[in-house]
């Protein structure tokens, strides 16, 4: 498990420790740790060219006595001063050590900083040369885009060069992962004492690379902001020698319509393959033929059709005793789709809505919608940032730059556990804990795929599994998936999938997990 914390629980933390111990020796740590990564990246240090972007805070003190430790073991170690306060015993030891400083004023007469403007040639010779860039501008206490002449030196950076970001990159925000404009993309980010959230979250994530975790001694934290699943701690329920098929959880689906089909067959296939001892499926008579043919294991119901202007609900019951229900995967949005979403709603088990299931609920007057969620068993909504948009009325675009703040605001208004898919796939409990998810391939953006994910959650709601775990280890098992169905072979490069391909790769998977 991977936890992230809040900036403002990470300086307290800090602050505690601080008064514990000499003055420096936090500092000291997080330069030990930071030195030893690049290091390490470099390969040979010994008149390797190493860059340091030096803020006014504690990051650029970070970075210049890492700085100062490379410079000691031979390497040639430039500081650029992109602010006219700099930490002074940090810049002190860097000059004491041999390094070469690039002042305030030098540096600005070389970038001439104009916002978007790009970099001088006189800059671009500057840097020439440059393997390893460090990266001190901000830290965690940075918010908003990289301004003046700090986003002049981010545009300015060769991209040849190695780009190390020390604690969080530069312009990405360390609470939620927002990234406002210009904003350093590292290929490894060393972060101290714990991982904060933004380095989970995209676009965030992107920019962080590979995050490596350097202890400096933080006790006391809270409760992490966000959590990310490992592989080992998916632990969905096993058969024993005993289980039968009921014990091992029958779970309902209700999907397909008119106009979509396919949706039905991939959400009743990962559900049978999600580990449910049945699959009970209800839909119309065209829909039910198909699933029939590709999953004969499947108990399979006819829901008839509706007189015109007869609005009651459908009658669940005839399907069959299930222990969760997913409804929604190309159910279609019209009346038919509106009555079986309340009807499973109403029910008294889990019940996991997706896609079209998601829409009915969004044109839903706002009582009607809060009547329907107010239940006592558990509800997981599994939108995407479009689908989620239109829950809370919210631009899809704002929803994908700060992901991690509407998935709270989600689940906090609407009392359910909240599955927001995307590249970084987030689960909100109403409580306000969030669980992200850091598995999956950008191949996993094809159609069918979120179908996939529905079916295997909601298999595992029908075992027991709480929503946020159904919805987080569901995620992780997706992505898992993903990876192996596109995966290399025989020295190809990782090939297109379909979202037919994650549902094939499901077992191999499950046989991941400890």
């Amino acid at each position: 498990m991977r936890y992230a914390h809040a900036v403002d629980e990470v300086r307290a933390a800090e602050a505690a420790l601080m008064a514990r111990l000499p003055e420096g020796t936090l500092m000291q740590r997080a330069a030990a740790g930071l030195a030893a990564v690049c290091a390490q990246l470099l390969g040979g240090l010994y008149g390797s060219r190493v860059l340091l972007l030096v803020g006014s805070g504690d990051n650029g003190g970070d970075a210049l006595y890492a700085g100062a430790r490379l410079a000691r073991r031979g390497a040639h170690v430039t500081a650029a001063l992109a602010a006219q306060k700099t930490h002074p015993e940090g810049l002190a030891d860097f000059r004491a050590a041999g390094g070469r400083v690039l002042d305030y004023a030098r540096l600005e007469s070389l970038l001439s900083p104009g916002e978007g403007s790009a970099p001088s040639s006189a800059a671009r010779r500057a840097f020439e040369g440059t393997d390893l860039v460090i990266d001190g501008l901000t830290g965690i206490g940075g918010r908003g885009a990289l301004r003046g002449l700090y986003g002049a030196l981010v545009r300015a950076l060769p991209e040849e060069a190695a780009v190390v970001a020390c604690d969080i990159p530069s312009g990405v925000d360390a609470d939620t992962g927002e990234v406002a404009d210009t904003a350093v993309r590292a290929d490894v980010t060393v972060t101290f004492g714990t991982l904060k959230p933004g380095l989970l979250i995209d676009p965030g994530a992107a920019h962080a690379g590979v995050v490596e975790l350097v202890d400096i001694g933080l006790t006391g934290l809270p409760e992490p902001a966000v959590i990310a699943p490992a592989t080992a701690d998916v632990r969905p329920p096993r058969p024993e020698a005993e289980t039968d098929k009921y014990r091992r959880g029958v779970v309902g689906v209700i999907a397909g319509g008119a106009r979509f089909t396919g949706a039905a067959l991939l959400s009743v296939g990962a559900a049978l393959r999600g580990g449910a001892g049945m699959v009970r499926f209800a839909s119309a008579a065209r829909v039910v033929a198909l699933v029939d043919a590709r999953w004969p294991e499947t108990v399979t119901t006819v829901l008839p059709e509706a007189a015109p202007g007869d609005d009651t609900e459908p009658d669940l019951d005839a399907v069959g005793r299930v222990q969760a229900w997913v409804v929604g995967p190309g159910l279609g949005v019209d009346a038919r789709g509106e009555r079986l979403v309340k009807a499973t709603l109403r029910s008294e088990v889990p019940v996991l809505v997706d896609a079209d299931g998601l829409t009915v609920l969004a044109g839903l007057p706002a009582g009607v919608r809060r009547a329907l969620l107010d239940r006592r068993a558990p509800t997981l909504l599994t939108p995407h940032a479009g689908e989620l948009s239109r829950l809370l009325n919210v631009g899809r675009d704002q929803i994908e730059a700060r992901r991690l703040v509407h998935v709270r605001a989600a689940a906090a208004g609407l009392g359910v556990t909240v599955l927001l898919k995307g590249s970084t796939t987030l689960v909100a409990d109403p409580g306000g804990q969030v669980r992200a998810n850091l598995t999956g391939t950008p191949w996993l953006a094809t159609a069918g795929s979120g179908d996939v994910l529905s079916g295997l959650a909601g298999a595992l709601l029908a075992q027991g599994v709480d929503a946020a775990d159904a919805g987080a280890w569901a995620a992780h098992l997706h992505g898992l998936a993903a990876r192996i169905a596109a995966a290399p072979r025989r020295g190809l490069a990782p090939a297109p999938i379909t979202a037919e391909d994650v549902l094939a790769a499901l077992p191999e998977a499950f046989a991941q997990l400890s």
